[in-house]
């Protein structure tokens, strides 16, 4: 398979996939027009793609997805309480373009779906699984913390785009009103720097090589190297070592990060 993040951060989010006969999008939180820029500089097109999954209806993840549909004839697949919240948001869909699923896996071409809860001030907000070849990728941001089930789905992924949201202090001393700051810090809010390390060390598999990719990186409460040193420092200090056990990398927030192939 094929992983790229698109885009990524509380401006919009959005990631590719691909297999040799299939090709979606998780989320589209962007413009229309951004996403068909996003997928031209990795050398794709709008049109090619299968299917859009959404996480949850949050604007951030939803922006582009009516647009996209309505142009491309693309189905899209959400839960049943996210197509409710976001319907009025996302515009009038194509009735046989509107994909209801559970947490039943569901099978797009060569590719196997599975979604499964997450905690987040959404109404029924998901993290997906890909399986595909023996392969798996996970999408699991905007979440307030990781519980032991999500950490099982974890622990047998190659991939994984895992929220590494906020360093804590910055968000404590920083600009944010004090019921935002609250609501990012509680159980449905978003999973901090530090707390991203720790999930990681849960979710290592002797048997599995993984490459992670920190992603939902708060603009104002985080930066790239301050996400990507507190989670080294934290595998660092427990003994694992990066790029033999473990590789991790961030996601860009304005344009396409690199490609892996797995």
């Amino acid at each position: 398979m094929i992983f790229c993040s698109l885009y990524s951060g509380s401006s919009g989010n959005s990631i590719f996939l691909a297999s040799h006969h299939t090709k979606i999008l998780v989320d589209a939180g962007l413009s229309g027009k951004s996403i068909e820029k996003g997928l031209t500089r990795i050398g794709y097109k709008a049109n090619e793609i299968d299917a859009i999954l959404v996480t949850h209806e949050h604007i951030d993840h939803i922006k582009g997805v009516g647009v996209l549909s309505r142009k491309y004839n693309i189905p899209i697949y959400a839960n049943f309480l996210t197509w409710k919240a976001m319907m009025k948001s996302i515009g009038k869909i194509k009735e046989n373009n509107i994909r209801v699923i559970t947490k039943n896996t569901i099978n797009i071409n060569d590719m196997d779906i599975t979604g499964f809860s997450i905690s987040h001030d959404a109404v029924d907000p998901y993290g997906y699984a890909i399986d595909c070849h023996n392969k798996r990728a996970c999408i699991a941001t905007d979440l307030g913390f990781i519980p032991e089930e999500t950490k099982s789905i974890l622990k047998n992924s190659d991939v994984i785009l895992l929220e590494s949201n906020h360093d804590v202090e910055m968000l404590k001393f920083g600009p944010y009103p004090y019921e935002l700051k609250r609501r990012i810090l509680g159980k449905k809010g978003h999973l901090s720097n530090d707390d991203c390390g720790k999930a990681i060390l849960d979710i290592l598999n002797s048997s599995k090589f993984k490459r992670i990719v920190l992603g939902h990186l708060s603009k104002i409460n985080n930066y790239p190297e301050l996400a990507y040193q507190t989670v080294a420092a934290t595998l660092s200090s427990a003994g694992v070592k990066l790029n033999v056990d473990v590789n991790v990398s961030t996601a860009k927030r304005n344009e396409p990060s690199n490609f892996i192939n797995f």
